[in-house]
């Protein structure tokens, strides 16, 4: 009898934690959607990051475009979603290696984002002097250092309208607003 309440409790253990971790699946997966339009989500391969940046594959997609939920280690929401250029440059960025030469990328945050200081690019949080910029609905142009000319680039950019984020890096990356 108590082999059989042993092996009942760990089933019934086994299949709540994997109740919930299909939850938490479900709830990356739909923050991770809320960042592109929905044309675009849907066919999206559906990555998860962890705090060691490893990368685990929660949907494939079909169209070439991905998405990565809120990282919940951040100050605030940041979904984004972005085409295969764009994952060659935050690959390059969360490696700290050059971005690939001659390959513009397109990614969306249209949840916002409390995205990052605007002048470093690996920032964690917020603090005194990192310029901590906080944005509502965005799309972003990324790898096209040499096509921002003209743009803002000061450390405290006015985050309505379209601005060099990252300026002087080589992650340096156009911010343009949608609302």
């Amino acid at each position: 009898m108590t082999y059989l309440l042993t092996v009942t409790s760990g089933l019934v253990t086994a299949v709540s934690l994997a109740t919930a971790a299909l939850a938490d699946e479900a709830t990356a997966i739909e923050s991770a959607e809320s960042a592109a339009p929905a044309a675009v989500a849907a066919g999206a391969t559906i990555y998860s990051v962890d705090a060691s940046g490893a990368m685990t594959t929660l949907r494939e997609g079909t169209n070439g475009f991905w998405c990565m939920p809120d990282y919940p280690g951040s100050p605030g929401p940041d979904p984004m979603c972005g085409d295969a250029n764009s994952m060659e440059w935050v690959m390059a960025w969360l490696g700290k290696k050059d971005p690939p030469k001659g390959k513009v990328g397109f990614m969306f945050m249209l949840s916002g984002g409390s995205d990052s200081s605007n002048t470093d690019p690996y920032a964690t949080g917020p603090a005194e002097g990192n310029n901590w910029v906080t944005t509502g609905p965005h799309v972003m142009v990324v790898n096209a250092t040499d096509m921002m000319a003209g743009y803002p680039a000061e450390p405290t950019p006015d985050t309505t309208q379209p601005y060099v984020m990252w300026a002087g890096t080589p992650y340096s990356h156009l911010m343009i607003p949608v609302n």
